[in-house]
């Protein structure tokens, strides 16, 4: 294995809360605002957030950590990465798979990320305001089903991601996500309050934390492990770019605790904007996906200033989708610069314009969106987390592992933990994920 610096000289990032504050923007999406609630709800509440919150501290922390340290090792984009740590064996493809989930996984999130924009714009000039159920069921279907509506957003939502990844390391991605992420706590804090404010909503807060084990079962646990993966931005390259911007002086083991906690803690904080809301007007707290985009906003419409309320929701729901897909197109860029020797704003452009083009294919073929999503779900982003904890584990050696994770004179008391874990606990978690993915756990 090739042990020796790269000797690039590259951007990196230029403070610990830099470095928390991207990759925590990475990792805390729709995944946790929109997709974690109705999952949560789905699922019994509270015995769920438990069995999210233990999955995520055994497994999850462990195999972040892992694809930070492939970056931070080889201080290189994540095919470079491979290219660098074994050259001339096939591990670049574990790469390649990465840069094509950021290509895919951009592609319907996109899209999705268009719909936050849009049902903020119309939060903002109160369209939404005293439609019924049925109404707002029949608006988020013909928005999602019609086509230039959402390709204007969706242009609109990718030309924010160009500026940003356009600015670099630490003029863009750095810099924005110290503003928008603390923006978004501010926002998701403030609209919690709101949400705790309301007859009844204390009906909301039991559900989330008084846990209900009899609602446990096999399905559960592996829907939890799945958002796990899904929210915490494991297998798709992020976490190795980003972990190759991190200075050897950060703890890798303290940063993926701190971006995991921030992760989590949107989660629970999105789940008691939410919630407390839905029992507060007897509203049911199972709604599926369409519990953001039909419930709320009839809760909003209920509320005085609901348009305010209803304009901040989505407002935080673009940020979160924002600083998600900025990290996707960084993947790419830095595969494109380093190995293709691209300048950054044409390998911004590039990448954009290709990944815009399948975003239109997902508006117009809904199809295409089904598809792309499940490749990325089921199959891109657990093998692709697999052969990171495999590469880990059985190529680089224990000690160079150890002593890259004890980097800048800092100590890991609980090496041999996290060496069992991704040894043994991750690599059968991530099987049960890509098996139950395809069907084949029933």
């Amino acid at each position: 294995m090739q042990k020796k610096s790269s000797g690039l000289e590259r951007e990196s990032f230029s403070s610990r809360f830099g470095v928390i504050a991207a990759a925590a923007g990475s990792a805390v999406g729709l995944g946790n605002i929109w997709r974690f609630p109705y999952l949560l709800g789905e699922n019994g509440g509270a015995a769920f957030l438990l069995l999210y919150l233990f999955i995520a501290l055994l497994i999850g922390i462990p195999i972040m950590m892992s694809e930070m340290l492939i970056g931070r090792l080889s201080r290189k984009n994540v095919i470079g990465a491979f290219h660098f740590l074994t050259p001339g064996r096939p591990w670049f493809l574990v790469g390649v798979m990465g840069v094509g989930a950021a290509f895919v996984i951009m592609a319907f999130y996109s899209v999705v990320g268009a719909w936050t924009i849009e049902y903020f714009y119309a939060s903002m000039t109160r369209s939404l305001e005293g439609l019924s159920v049925e109404q707002l069921n029949d608006y988020y279907l013909h928005f999602t089903t019609d086509f230039y509506r959402p390709v204007l957003w969706t242009l609109l939502f990718m030309a924010l991601n160009v500026i940003i990844v356009m600015g670099g390391v630490k003029g863009g991605i750095e810099k924005y996500s110290k503003f928008l992420m603390p923006l978004l706590f501010v926002i998701i804090v403030f609209l919690m309050f709101r949400s705790l404010s309301l007859d009844g909503a204390w009906a909301g807060v039991e559900f989330l934390f008084k846990p209900d084990f009899s609602k446990m079962t096999a399905k559960t646990v592996m829907v939890a492990l799945g958002q796990v993966f899904f929210s915490m931005s494991i297998g798709m390259g992020v976490m190795a770019t980003y972990g190759s911007y991190i200075s050897k002086k950060e703890r890798l083991g303290n940063t993926a605790i701190s971006v995991t906690s921030v992760d989590t803690l949107v989660a629970v904080l999105s789940s008691l904007v939410i919630f407390p809301a839905v029992f507060a007007f007897g509203l049911k707290p199972d709604a599926g996906p369409g519990l953001v985009f039909v419930t709320l906003p009839n809760i909003f419409a209920k509320m005085g200033g609901g348009f305010l309320f209803a304009s901040l929701f989505f407002l935080l729901l673009s940020i979160a989708a924002l600083t998600s897909t900025f990290s996707l197109l960084e993947v790419v860029v830095a595969y494109f610069t380093e190995e293709l020797q691209m300048k950054r704003r044409v390998a911004t452009l590039v990448a954009a314009v290709v990944m815009t083009v399948m975003s239109v294919f997902c508006v117009k073929y809904a199809a295409f969106f089904s598809v792309l999503e499940f490749l990325s779900s089921n199959i891109l982003l657990p093998v692709g987390g697999m052969f990171i904890v495999l590469f880990v584990v059985w190529v680089l050696q224990r000690h160079v592992v150890k002593n890259e994770l004890e980097a800048g004179g800092n100590t890991m008391k609980f090496f041999p933990v996290f060496w069992w874990l991704i040894k043994f606990i991750a690599p059968l978690a991530i099987a049960l994920v890509f098996l139950n993915g395809l069907g084949w756990l029933g």
